[in-house]
């Protein structure tokens, strides 16, 4: 579970790697709204649940739970698709196996390559962009 302060610009993140809403459940009792996301054909297997507690909070940190990793069709591909969309890329994929990526609250979150791509530019000699 990781909270989220704008739930439907981590959903549009999270769709960028190719995860979808699953399904969602809004409490209004507990003033809070459940988000799950899988990958196609992981619904019910391996899911993340997003949190988004209707009563503002800041969310700081953003690394203290660890990071969350997703394999991608094809790494380049999805990091482009992410910088275009103005996603930062704080490890780019260098050796075409490895990238982070942080989602709109800070949350790193690793891209795996199945196997290695050969390096490709920009990638390979892009630096690193703060912590990942």
């Amino acid at each position: 579970m990781i909270r989220v302060s704008d739930p439907a610009a981590t959903v549009a993140f999270f769709r960028l790697i190719g995860v979808e809403e699953v399904r969602r459940f809004d409490s209004q009792q507990g003033r809070f709204t459940l988000i799950f996301l899988a990958a196609p054909g992981q619904e019910g297997v391996a899911e993340v649940e997003l949190t988004h507690n209707w009563d503002p909070e800041p969310y700081t940190g953003g690394r203290n739970f660890g990071h969350l990793a997703y394999r991608v069709e094809n790494i380049y591909d999805t990091c482009r698709r992410l910088m275009d969309a103005g996603v930062t890329i704080n490890r780019p994929p260098r050796d075409g196996h490895m990238a982070f990526v942080r989602t709109p609250d800070g949350i790193s979150v690793e891209l795996l390559q199945d196997g290695h791509l050969p390096a490709q530019e920009p990638w390979a000699s892009m630096p690193n962009v703060g912590e990942w």
